[in-house]
């Protein structure tokens, strides 16, 4: 355990990959609001070169890393301040494993994180050091690898989505052998309740609008199609080491209890906050600390009933294709999650119906090539084939 946070202690250096996205932004009002705690080591983005110049200047980083496309724009903007500006993928694998960072809080979306993972994760003087885990992909392409150098590494791992992130809360102090389930739970998305055959009729606009969460498109669509709930049973297989069938989900309306633990006992041990990401977000930054903040509380008042509901998986199919990816492992969850991020592309994009995305998964999962003990070559291959595969299809 790392020497708790105080005042009088000197910063953590932190690195956010992706800080122009949801996560990005309210990380930097989490350290914004805890003074003195953190020292913006890096901040890194792929296309929103306005605002990452606007963070760089208020947080005076000692690099950032963006996208090819707006080098030579953030280059310029930032000339005569100590900020070092480099692009791409080669540049931001040796910005992670600078020594000086302490804690890597990995905030971009897709398959994109796992090798800046890998990398600061491989780094020197790797033990003591905290990854943030706000990128399930990560875990879902190449969870055993990333757990087992984790753990080489003597580093910890701290989940950042919300879910895991109460998980990981109900279960400090447990024996491990004591843990009989894990239940993470959904909102239920903008489409709960509907039949195959309304969502068949679903628009983008109304994917897009999740009722309780603020969060990027990718991460919004994956909510209505409940991809992410199947995205994390493969995340909390991996984070906390227990079997698929350990792992239920259930359909919790109001976004107050963030998942739950059941013992051998058969007591429970719940999370419950608001829907605020900033929680998870500074618990991840601050562990074992829990400092003050002026973020909104729970008001019991405003919530009288918390209600509970089975998840349709005959409507919501992608909770059944991650668990027989899962179940059955090798590199079937690196596939569907190649699958999924093509098809939600071209949902955005306007060229898929959004009710497609069961059907790309599908046939994804039927065609991939299977490897049961894959390198991580074997799983690079695999996220391009799929992808490349189906962009020909879709």
């Amino acid at each position: 355990m790392s020497a708790p946070l105080t005042q009088s202690s000197p910063p953590r250096r932190v690195a956010i990959l992706g800080s122009t996205g949801s996560i990005g932004r309210q990380a930097l009002e989490v350290i914004e609001a805890l003074p003195g705690r953190f020292e913006v080591a890096l901040l890194t983005c792929q296309r929103s070169s306005e605002l990452l110049i606007e963070q760089a200047r208020r947080f005076r980083p000692a690099a950032v890393v963006v996208g090819e496309a707006c080098y030579a724009e953030v280059r310029d903007a930032l000339a005569g301040l100590p900020i070092a500006v480099s692009a791409g993928e080669a540049a931001l694998i040796e910005a992670v494993q600078d020594p000086s960072i302490d804690i890597l809080l990995t905030a971009v979306v897709g398959a994109a994180g796992l090798k800046p993972t890998l990398a600061f994760l491989g780094a020197p003087n790797a033990s003591g050091k905290t990854l943030a885990l706000a990128n399930k992909e990560t875990l879902v392409v190449a969870g055993e690898l990333v757990m087992a150098q984790a753990h080489a590494a003597g580093m910890r791992v701290l989940p950042v989505d919300s879910e895991h992130s109460a998980i990981y809360q109900c279960l400090v102090g447990e024996p491990a052998e004591s843990i009989q389930r894990l239940v993470l739970t959904a909102s239920g998305g903008p489409f709960r309740g509907y039949s195959a055959e309304q969502l068949a009729g679903v628009s983008l606009e109304q994917a897009l609008k999740h009722p309780n969460w603020a969060m990027g498109a990718k991460i919004t669509i994956d909510s209505a199609s409940m991809m992410n709930k199947g995205l994390e049973v493969i995340e909390a297989r991996w984070l906390f080491g227990i079997t698929p069938e350990q792992i239920d989900v259930i359909v919790h309306p109001q976004s107050i209890i963030h998942s739950l633990v059941e013992f051998a006992d058969g007591s429970l041990k719940a999370q419950l906050g608001v829907p605020d990401m900033r929680l998870p977000i500074q618990y991840a930054l601050t562990y074992p600390e829990r400092p003050a903040n002026a973020f909104p509380r729970f008001d019991f008042a405003r919530y009288p009933s918390l209600t509970f509901e089975s998840v349709d998986r005959g409507v919501f199919r992608t909770l059944d294709y991650a668990y027989h990816a899962l179940s059955r492992g090798g590199n079937l969850p690196c596939a569907l999650n190649a699958a999924n991020e093509v098809a939600v592309a071209q949902v955005l994009a306007g060229a898929l119906p959004f009710y497609r995305i069961y059907d790309v998964l599908e046939q994804a999962l039927s065609r991939v090539e299977f490897v049961a003990q894959p390198s991580l070559d074997d799983l690079l291959h695999t996220d391009q084939h799929t992808r490349e595969r189906l962009l020909a299809v879709v």
